[in-house]
């Protein structure tokens, strides 16, 4: 790279679409860079700004400099820009800055565009330390007084620098908001003769929008800038029609308690003509726009509906309730615009319109309705299957936001056209149909009346559950009904029983048939879990005989699982797996100790599973939860599996590397010492290691720590006096976990931490004290006991706690007065806090009735105490 024929060699290779080439020029232009970064960047900036080389030399160029600046990774970006900052003289920067911003003059525009890169990334680096302070003042002019190439580059440029997501940059741009605007808003202008400099700076506008927040609270520069947007949205050219709607939507979004004046005199109309657009990207935007502004209204007034006083409530204008009857009717209208070769995940106008009118039901409720339905009754029974499906659409689009109540005779009443046009001969109209039944059987189900309507619409669901187009909807609505009739816990039948038995046909059926989708076949066994988990007591004898059908499958995935050959195989493996003991989850939680029976072969298959399973597989997840359920419904019974079982989860709890599965073992050691209560002690020195190392690992996050510590409590309760072995131990870990504290500029994650850690710690004090309490050794809990109050006084004085901290501190005060019936700890429960701290945990209408009780029972246990004899609290 001595000279510039070597680097232009390499640049033009460092864009090959030979691999190999291009690598290896890589290499040469990152070797270079290690070895002198001055001269690597004065030579790039050199090749840059060379009039005479080729486009794609200088755009070589261009981006190997932007890419010395920076990077997605953020500790590589520190590196690169301390580089910059340390290891760059002032003359390699001056260079660099100059001929970057004399090459936005370039005629050749891919140059200028590549230089806007360039200086984009410097920028970044430069304006948060208020180094560069000229640059937007040097781009302003540019815009002012420049040739169109050069506008156009410099606006491009400043696109580029706003649109970056750096913090530090972002708060920096706030000071340069004036500048920006002056070179945007000049170059936005309908004035502006030449089409793709005007493009360049709504574009760049639409980045700048932001930072220009204190320039929109005057009233003379807003209007201004409304004015330029508003008449962007009819520019000729389509593209900057496009980015004036793009603006609009941003303004809105940012700029919501100023846009009432320009709402009645323009962007009301200006945006209605834009959904009509024969242009589908601009009418898109226009239509996003009633989406943002329902979005806004929304959240203001869930906002408004939290606040204490009025001054404290944001401007809520009704937009979308005084727009209603002129907005719906262009959404209806641009529902019928559906492209049948649309992939699913493609966006289009019919999409945006579906997407706008959902938010339109939140937004203004009841009000929307008159519309729809009118619509809905004209074209439900259309021939043209666009206007079918256009009117289901909608139907179901409307679900959200009314209140029930009114929505339920309009369902009633076209619940059977509905459930008949499953039947329809145009898949569309099919599959919107199943979305809209999924849509009533959530928010709506109390329209479906169980004697008229469940049998057909059962039926038809089941039908479609076949299609793959439309499976994931009907299996959506199946699991609502499942939800929705399932009745109390205990009942013996609910109005799904009668269809249980077919129901399961039918979904083995789905699952076993060769050619279902991967797909189809996963939300099928999702059906088959919820209808197994909220089945009355009638279908416990089929339940018992799906769980034989289940194993049996799940025993058939073994040999299979050498027999993989590709990661489309393995991934289809391992999920079907996991449904299988999401289905096997469901039948021992429905079934509990009458699982037993099929304990061993759950067991079995189990083991064998995670022998064989591959590392990072995401079945041993599954299989955990499935022995975690079969440890609860067998309890102590579960013991004869622990010696087989214990080596996984031992090896569970020690992967540090997958921290899911850790956690899932955590969980899972709670879940087992609970279920086998004194069963479970031999195997307690190990659980305690490896929750003890987990605790001090700096691999696993803090969020691991509540959940060891609530263990910690789960295992005491389990194994009473037996604990004391550890009490030491574990009171020295549960002191240090109750000095964290959350500052008050503290981020919400520490604040939520602080809750989850003071809730671990309080659960683990209150298993210690009862089981040291039940097997007669509560005097060993005096060394702690003070720091045990020292961390209830910290709760009580915080007023960022949960209502399960509040609990569970109740049930620790209520726990130490039972321990010390004596009166021993008298002086403690006579501090002022735990009486105020009591009453208030008592009379708060907010917590749950048990959150009450436990304080109720805590107020009498700390009666007693106060009633019996006094003696000093041992100090610590």
């Amino acid at each position: 790279m001595a000279d510039s024929s070597d680097i232009n060699t390499v640049l033009s290779n460092s864009l090959s679409p030979d691999a190999a080439t291009r690598t290896g020029a890589e290499q040469q232009l990152s070797q270079a860079a290690q070895t002198n970064f001055p001269l690597y960047l004065a030579t790039l900036v050199q090749s840059l700004a060379d009039e005479s080389a080729e486009s794609n030399i200088r755009v070589a160029a261009g981006l190997a400099l932007k890419n010395a600046f920076t990077t997605r990774e953020f500790a590589r970006q520190q590196e690169l820009q301390a580089k910059w900052l340390q290891q760059t003289d002032q003359d390699t920067k001056t260079r660099v800055k100059e001929l970057a911003l004399q090459t936005l003059s370039s005629s050749n525009s891919q140059a200028g565009q590549a230089a806007a890169q360039v200086i984009a990334s410097v920028a970044a680096i430069e304006l948060p330390r208020s180094q560069w302070p000229d640059l937007l003042s040097v781009l302003v002019q540019n815009v002012s007084s420049g040739q169109p190439h050069q506008k156009q580059a410099s606006l491009t440029c400043i696109g580029y620098i706003c649109e970056s997501q750096d913090p530090e940059l972002r708060t920096a741009l706030i000071g340069h908001s004036n500048a920006i605007l002056t070179a945007v808003v000049q170059g936005a202008r309908k004035e502006e003769a030449n089409t793709e400099v005007r493009l360049s700076a709504i574009s760049a506008l639409g980045d700048s929008l932001e930072f220009v927040g204190n320039n929109f609270k005057h009233e003379g520069e807003r209007n201004y800038i409304m004015q330029v947007v508003c008449e962007a949205t009819q520019a000729d050219d389509a593209r900057i029609q496009q980015g004036a709607f793009g603006c609009l939507n941003r303004i809105m979004a940012l700029y919501y308690e100023n846009m009432r004046f320009y709402m009645e005199k323009a962007l009301f109309g200006l945006t209605i003509l834009g959904m009509k657009n024969d242009d589908e990207d601009v009418a898109k935007l226009a239509v996003e726009f009633w989406s943002t502004v329902c979005e806004e209204e929304i959240n203001i007034e869930e906002d408004n509906a939290q606040v204490d006083s009025a001054d404290q409530m944001r401007p809520f204008y009704n937009f979308s309730r005084v727009a209603t009857n002129e907005v719906v009717p262009t959404l209806l209208q641009l529902l019928t615009k559906q492209d049948e070769d649309a992939t699913d995940d493609e966006y289009n106008i019919s999409r945006a319109a579906y997407q706008c009118l959902q938010l339109y039901a939140q937004a203004v409720g009841p009000n929307i309705i008159p519309s729809v339905i009118q619509f809905v009754e004209q074209n439900l029974r259309s021939d043209d299957w666009h206007f079918r499906e256009a009117a289901v659409a909608a139907f179901g689009a409307i679900m959200e936001g009314p209140e029930e109540k009114t929505l339920e005779p309009i369902v009633k009443q076209a619940l059977p056209i509905l459930i008949t046009m499953m039947d329809d001969n145009s898949t569309f109209v099919k599959d919107s149909t199943a979305y809209a039944l999924g849509r009533i059987t959530e928010a709506c189900s109390t329209a479906i009346d169980p004697d008229a309507h469940l049998d057909s619409l059962v039926r038809s669901l089941f039908a479609g559950v076949h299609d793959s187009k439309m499976a994931a909807s009907c299996c959506w609505a199946l699991m609502n009904l499942a939800e929705r009739f399932s009745g109390d816990f205990d009942a013996t039948s609910n109005p799904l029983t009668r269809h249980f038995n077919q129901s399961v046909q039918t979904l083995l059926a789905v699952t076993s048939h060769a050619g279902s989708e991967t797909s189809v076949r996963t939300t099928s066994y999702e059906v088959l879990s919820a209808f197994v988990q909220h089945a009355a007591t009638e279908s416990f004898p089929a339940i018992a005989q799906l769980s034989d059908v289940i194993i049996t499958r799940l025993e058939e995935t073994i040999p299979m699982q050498s027999q993989v050959v590709s990661i489309e195989d393995k991934i289809a493996l391992e999920e079907m797996q996991t449904s299988l003991n999401t289905v096997l989850q469901a039948i021992i939680q429905r079934l509990e100790k009458e699982i037993s029976p099929q304990g061993d072969r759950i067991m079995h298959v189990s083991l064998q599973i995670l022998n064989t399973a591959g590392a990072k597989s995401s079945v041993p997840e599954s299989i955990f939860a499935t022995i975690s359920g079969l440890a609860n419904a067998m309890e102590e019974d579960f013991s004869k599996y622990m010696d087989a079982f214990t080596p996984f989860l031992y090896n569970a709890l020690g992967n540090q590397e997958e921290p899911s599965l850790c956690s899932m073992a955590i969980g899972l050691v709670s879940d087992i010492t609970r279920s086998m209560g004194e069963h479970s002690q031999p195997y307690c020195d190990n659980f305690m290691n490896y929750l003890l190392n987990n605790l001090r690992s700096t691999t696993l996050s803090n969020q691991f720590k509540p959940a060891i510590l609530q263990c910690f409590g789960d295992i005491a309760n389990a194994i009473g006096g037996h604990f004391e072995a550890y009490l030491s131990v574990v009171a020295q870990v549960l002191q240090q976990a109750a000095t964290v504290s959350a500052a008050p500029d503290g981020s919400y994650e520490l604040y939520d931490y602080v809750i989850s850690l003071r809730e671990g710690i309080t659960d683990a004090w209150g298993g210690i004290i009862g089981a040291l309490k039940m097997s007669g050794k509560t005097q060993t809990l005096q060394p702690y006991v003070q720091s045990i109050f020292q961390l209830l006084n910290i709760i009580s004085q915080d007023m960022n706690r949960s209502e399960s901290l509040m609990r569970s501190s109740m049930g620790v005060i209520g726990d130490l007065a039972d321990a010390f019936p004596n009166g021993e700890l008298v002086e403690a429960f006579r501090q002022d806090w735990v009486t105020a701290m009591i009453k208030e945990t008592k009379t708060n209408r907010d917590f749950q009735p048990r959150t009450i009780e436990t304080a109720r029972w805590a107020r009498e246990q700390v009666k007693r105490q106060l009633g019996g004899t006094a003696s000093v609290m041992q100090q610590t």
